[in-house]
């Protein structure tokens, strides 16, 4: 089904910066809101549930897959994490534009069924710096930056999977790369007949 409003997939591997990008977006366009993911693994730092993501327990993640109320689900880091339909569908339908923080298995699923999704992938701009990013977060033990940067490997390969990647090596120029490619695809003419049909109706565009 075809909605008004727009989705936008994001991913990156961790330590990208691809959580900074998409608040520093949703600050600038009030068009624009957040899906919020679940997933099984616990809050970090400042993390609030129902705010970044929704925590539950493995046995709440198993129920809402065997309820199919995930349009894309993956285990990323040990972890599992999903993409509740009804939140998606209910906000495009109303005219929003969504946006999603997902990896990349996530956001090849979403594409296969939302034809008109924009999938973006934010690259660092090279190994060194992902690894003193990820550093520099505190977060994570050597070992855990270990796995991340053995998992970047496999999900930068994916890129060309997306329909626009943004190299993150100066932050401002990537949120204008990220804010171009929202705008541009507002303006196509699928997506303005989808947020317009009543313009394009009322000018009798077939």
């Amino acid at each position: 089904m075809d909605y008004p409003g727009n989705l936008f997939v994001v991913a990156a591997p961790s330590g990208a910066g691809k959580s900074s990008l998409v608040k520093a977006l949703l600050e600038l366009d009030s068009r624009v809101q957040l899906s919020i993911s679940h997933t099984t693994r616990a809050p970090r730092g400042q993390e609030k549930n129902g705010r970044e993501y929704h925590f539950v327990s493995a046995e709440e993640f198993n129920q809402m897959v065997a309820a199919d109320a995930f349009v894309e689900w993956a285990q990323v880091h040990s972890q599992r994490y999903g993409t509740s339909k009804a939140a998606i569908k209910d906000r495009m339908a109303s005219g929003a534009d969504v946006v999603l923080e997902i990896d990349f298995q996530g956001a090849i699923q979403i594409k296969n069924i939302f034809s008109n999704a924009v999938c973006i992938f934010i690259l660092p701009p090279s190994w060194e710096e992902l690894r003193s990013r990820l550093e520099r977060r505190g977060e994570d033990s050597p070992d855990i930056i270990d796995m991340r940067m053995k998992n970047a490997a496999l999900e930068v390969a994916q890129v060309g999977k997306f329909d626009f990647v943004i190299i993150n090596e100066l932050f401002d120029r990537a949120l204008f790369d990220l804010k171009s490619i929202v705008q541009a695809q507002r303006l196509k003419v699928s997506a303005q007949r989808r947020a317009r049909a009543d313009t394009f109706q009322a000018l009798n565009i077939p």
